[in-house]
């Protein structure tokens, strides 16, 4: 009989990811739930060495299973997905599921449909990999685009776009190959430098502030609904790499209207349960314009912001709504932000060094577990919370053009936006990037070679 069986809870998404919110696994163990992953067979060999460390968080997980696939195809993930869950359908009782990362969100909803689990809904899980379908389902909310099949891209009528455009690759994450283009010359150029395989989207640019929103939504209600500013680096590039965030949003028109916009696009994307993380623009004339939505644990330092200004994680949250349980969340009390700084291309990183009292770099590299950052109380003063270093000493620091190319970040926390705003002027004079030239790095255009899983 099936109650005869282990109780089960299903993660997905890479695994660095997965490592990097430890809370998940913790919680899990807690309740006395087997830990099932599915990830990318590209992290199986640091996936199985993690797992036997007894200090890592991967020593939680019982069971791995690793799938192959390219996030530039749609779907590739799928069919080892669900081999997956079809043999531990046998040995476990799954009573819950959720995506962390990007890599295999569509099919982890129809893990949690074929299981009777609760989730974002097939709809929501779908669309979300999908910038295309995002466009379908969500016209009111989407700029002028068309979408090129890899089959009709070399005969497409490219008068039909308007200038100045964004070109998108439809199925990846983390900025990767999205780009500015002001000409049909600068498109094609562009559009060529994608694998002939790739779903393209091309639409007309939104110009305006960048903001995301996050939901914690428990049977189409949301318990938490929140609006991050956003920084780029469009502002000096062509490209749209996150440089920071900032938790809450201090201007209460703007976060209406955003707040609005995000409801009724979860009501369109029948968005049951689950976190969602949707990416805004706010244009000229005041409408907000839908730049993509995910329907996973937002990336970056997200989580993180949201503990330092509500005092509470929000994992164990999201694992409550996956099982069906009661869940609340607090209003936010402090003032956060995540800042990523910039670095000189073509060099070697060599050291990190910050002058600040009782602060020290901590390196994770590109794939380590993060430290465990803690909330202070709500009145403390403006504060450092941790300055990671993301890459590894010699590593090539190149150009910004995905998530994945970012070197420092630093985390602060303060009562007053004004406050907040003072103490990030001073991290940043006191942190010192130190690098050497390297051998003169060759400029491309953001495309597939920057692309890894998440």
């Amino acid at each position: 009989m099936s109650d005869d069986k282990p109780r089960a809870f299903i993660l997905t998404g890479a695994f660095y990811v997965i490592c990097r919110n430890p809370r998940y696994l913790t919680e899990l163990v807690d309740r006395n739930l087997k830990v099932l992953v599915i990830t990318s067979a590209s992290y199986r060999d640091q996936a199985l060495a993690s797992m036997k460390d007894l200090r890592h968080p991967a020593s939680a997980v019982d069971d791995i299973v690793f799938v192959d696939g390219e996030l530039s195809v749609e779907g590739s993930f799928t069919a080892g997905c669900i081999a997956a869950a079809q043999e531990w359908r046998r040995k476990y009782t799954v009573v819950g599921v959720h995506s962390v990362g990007e890599t295999v969100v569509d099919a982890t909803g129809l893990l949690a449909d074929g299981f009777g689990l609760r989730g974002p809904g097939l709809r929501a899980t779908r669309a979300s990999r999908s910038k295309h379908l995002q466009r379908w389902y969500l016209p009111e909310f989407s700029p002028p685009s068309v979408v090129v099949p890899p089959a009709e891209r070399a005969a497409f009528d490219w008068s039909r776009v308007e200038f100045p455009a964004v070109v998108k690759p439809a199925s990846r994450h983390s900025s990767s190959g999205v780009a500015t283009v002001s000409d049909r010359m600068e498109l094609l150029e562009q559009v060529m430098s994608y694998p002939p395989h790739e779903v393209i989207l091309v639409e007309k640019k939104v110009v305006g502030q960048e903001f995301s929103v996050e939901s914690l939504v428990q049977d189409g209600d949301a318990i938490l609904a929140s609006v991050t500013r956003k920084e780029t680096t469009e502002s000096s590039d062509r490209t749209f790499v996150e440089l920071s965030h900032s938790v809450p949003h201090t201007v209460p028109a703007e976060c209406e209207l955003l707040l609005d916009a995000n409801r009724r696009m979860l009501d369109l994307l029948a968005f049951r349960d689950g976190i969602a993380h949707s990416e805004w623009r706010i244009d000229g004339a005041g409408r907000p314009y839908l730049m993509e939505v995910a329907v996973r644990t937002p990336g970056d330092g997200l989580t993180v912001l949201y503990q330092l200004a509500t005092g509470r994680p929000m994992e164990p949250e999201v694992i409550r709504i996956a099982l069906g349980e009661p869940a609340s969340y607090p209003a936010l009390r402090r003032y956060t932000r995540q800042v990523y700084l910039e670095h000189e291309p073509a060099t070697l990183l060599q050291d990190v060094t910050v002058d600040w009292p009782g602060v020290q770099p901590v390196w994770v590299g590109e794939n380590a577990v993060w430290p465990e950052i803690e909330a202070g109380g709500a009145d403390e003063p403006p504060t450092l919370r941790a300055v990671l270093v993301l890459k590894e000493t010699g590593a090539e620091l190149g150009p910004l053009l995905s998530s994945a190319d970012r070197a420092v970040t630093f985390l602060i926390d303060a009562p007053t936006p004004e406050q907040l705003d003072e103490v990030e002027r001073r991290v940043r004079a006191a942190i010192t990037i130190h690098a050497t030239p390297a051998r003169p790095f060759t400029s491309r255009r953001p495309d597939a070679s920057s692309v890894r899983s998440a």
